[in-house]
């Protein structure tokens, strides 16, 4: 165990005009860090794109050829984003920094993902903002090469991880739990390994209280080798899509918890940026700076 390694690439700033999911994010994150000392830049690693045989793992050769295309498609619309060569060059690449950051992880304890998080996609078509999944394409390929023999992905996005769940159905390695808002897209919700739905404004209480509970039944019970978090900052009480209201406290709280249950157990941790839709940009940013510093603090001590 030992410092976090950081992944990013700028072509993770892809152009989809005006959104509410500001992928400006993933570059102003990185400068943030840097800019406050928290990491240098010298220590982060640019990714590389994922290749199609690294794809295929999860996804469906058919839509691999859709995307290709940038074109809309039946199985590309319900992206709700624009699609053209840089937008699709973009989550390609952020496919790869994902697959870099699992490696890392498992070679060196710990690595930030300073991307990623598109849990909504599924094996042959995109949904909710998500063209590729790379959560799974990471998962499956450590998987299939035998790097890790069990995964746990906990998901603490305020929306449930379906495309995620819905691909690893069936495959008892590698273990989906999500905790999310229930009353919220997607529905129908699919069925993961572990699903905490939760209502509209639970209170730090209860959410802090289910994530350990989570925890336990997911980690400690499924013993695995990697442990991925969808770190989405969207149940942050100024989020725009989301209603659990957590306070920024709670939020840095929740991050401590899943790095520091996985540090105290030596288990590798990869942790990805995934969704936040708070009406100011900057808190965005500062709700993604805390999941990077409970990380150093877990594992760089």
């Amino acid at each position: 165990m030992g410092r976090p390694i950081f992944v990013w690439n700028p072509d993770y700033e892809i152009p989809i005009g005006r959104h509410v999911f500001p992928s400006v994010k993933f570059r102003l994150l990185k400068e943030a860090l840097v800019e406050r000392g928290i990491i240098r830049e010298g220590e982060v690693e640019i990714s590389e794109p994922a290749t199609d045989e690294q794809l295929r793992t999860v996804l469906d050769s058919t839509y691999l050829k859709a995307l290709r295309m940038y074109e809309h498609s039946a199985a590309t619309i319900r992206s709700e984003l624009p699609i053209s060569r840089p937008i699709i060059e973009g989550v390609v690449a952020t496919a790869g920094g994902s697959i870099r950051c699992a490696a890392r992880a498992l070679a060196h304890g710990a690595a930030c993902h300073l991307g990623g998080g598109f849990h909504h996609g599924y094996s042959d078509h995109a949904e909710g903002f998500c063209y590729i999944n790379d959560v799974a394409v990471a998962a499956g390929v450590i998987y299939r090469e035998g790097r890790a023999k069990r995964i746990t992905i906990v998901d603490t996005d305020v929306h449930q991880g379906n495309g995620t769940a819905n691909i690893f159905a069936g495959i008892p390695e590698i273990f989906t739990f999500s905790i999310h808002q229930e009353d919220l897209y997607p529905r129908p919700k699919e069925v993961g390994d572990l699903d905490i739905g939760l209502p509209a404004d639970p209170g730090a209480d209860v959410y802090l209280s289910e994530l350990e509970r989570g925890l336990s039944i997911s980690i400690d019970g499924h013993r695995p080798d990697l442990v991925i978090h969808v770190a989405g900052v969207d149940p942050f009480e100024e989020d725009q899509l989301g209603r659990l209201n957590l306070s920024r406290e709670t939020m840095a709280q929740r991050d401590g918890l899943v790095a520091q249950h996985c540090a105290s157990r030596g288990i590798p941790l990869m942790t990805v940026v995934a969704g936040g839709y708070a009406r100011n940009l900057s808190d965005i940013i500062d709700l993604h700076v805390q999941t990077v510093e409970a990380m150093i603090d877990a594992y760089d001590s």
